[in-house]
């Protein structure tokens, strides 16, 4: 069997599933906008840089979950998926995942968004397995913090290799493994994969493909 791993933002989608749930709160009114909007675009330039601080953004990002309940909270997404998701879901992107699962890959979508924004977008993309920041939860509600390592970075194989534990599996149950991204933030798990592909890169991340000899596609 082989492994198939994927990240979101940019990558299957056409955009950043994070940065989308700031601007869509803030279009509901949820998030003032004159306090949230320029702190949302700086969180995403330093993403972009390499340069975010995970802990600082995830308490920027988290902490709105625990200020209203779930149910809310789950009615506004399903709006979010419809009006800010669905049209960014590259078609490419989903013919990519079913090439690798009608092959009898074992696929996961690795991201370090959080699984409340990103479980709805794996289960459209037809992906079972979500690798994923966690929120902490209270009774069912988000308490504002997060829970364990935040996929990010080295904390990506951390979260990998946790997941695969619990099937009982490592890295060597698989002939071939492939991590598709398109964020030098990503280059632990790119190195670890037999075979790394970076998805219309960020310049940094194109830099170092080439220089590597990685193939370079797009998705969009």
């Amino acid at each position: 069997m082989n492994l198939a791993l994927f990240d979101l933002d940019n990558t299957l989608l056409a955009g950043d599933s994070d940065f989308e749930w700031a601007q869509y709160l803030i279009s509901r009114g949820v998030l003032d906008r004159e306090a949230y909007e320029t702190r949302n675009q700086d969180f995403y330039d330093q993403y972009k840089a390499g340069t975010l601080d995970i802990h600082a953004f995830l308490d920027f990002q988290l902490k709105p979950l625990s200020r209203h309940p779930r149910r809310v909270l789950d009615a506004w997404h399903a709006d979010f998926m419809t009006t800010r998701i669905l049209p960014i879901i590259t078609p490419k992107g989903r013919e990519l995942v079913r090439r690798h699962q009608a092959e009898g890959a074992l696929t996961a979508l690795v991201t370090a968004t959080n699984s409340f924004i990103t479980a709805p977008i794996a289960h459209e993309l037809g992906i079972a397995h979500l690798v994923a920041t966690e929120p902490a939860q209270k009774d069912g509600e988000f308490t504002g913090s997060v829970s364990g390592t935040p996929s990010f970075r080295e904390g990506k194989i951390a979260r990998v290799e946790a997941w695969l534990a619990g099937l009982g599996r490592d890295w060597r149950s698989f002939g071939q493994s492939w991590f598709y991204s398109d964020s030098l933030n990503d280059l632990p798990l790119l190195e670890k994969v037999s075979h790394p592909v970076a998805v219309d890169p960020d310049p940094s991340l194109a830099r170092q493909a080439r220089e590597r000899g990685w193939p370079i596609i797009s998705l969009r």
